[in-house]
């Protein structure tokens, strides 16, 4: 590891200028497409758009050798106002965790899941 170092970059401009990040965010943008997350819509007039971000982080083996270079694109969120910009909230990410604690406590209430 001391032998190399890879940085994430703090720009798009400067992770589309390294092929590694470019075929990273290539690949998120493939799997938003996929997964069907997102559709095309006409921006209404009387609302403003909400920006996105690319994030960028480096994955480690547990060696410390590099696994993977991983893009994220994030919606900035936090710019929207509740009741202004928005009259809903949604979020598509559910822990791990938190499936887990919800099955075994169906499971030992005999709730039915749907």
């Amino acid at each position: 590891m001391a032998d190399m170092a890879v940085l994430e970059p703090i720009s798009y401009e400067e992770a589309t200028s390294i092929e590694g990040w470019k075929e990273a965010m290539q690949a998120e943008l493939k799997m938003i497409h996929k997964s069907q997350t997102w559709e095309l819509a006409d921006k209404p007039s009387h609302k403003k758009v909400i920006g996105v971000k690319w994030v960028y982080r480096i994955k480690l083996n547990t060696d410390g050798s590099l696994n993977r270079l991983k893009a994220r694109l994030v919606v900035k969120g936090f710019s929207q106002q509740y009741g202004v910009d928005s009259m809903k909230t949604f979020s598509l990410v559910a822990r791990l965790d938190t499936i887990r604690l919800f099955l075994a406590l169906a499971a030992q209430m005999r709730w039915k899941i749907f």
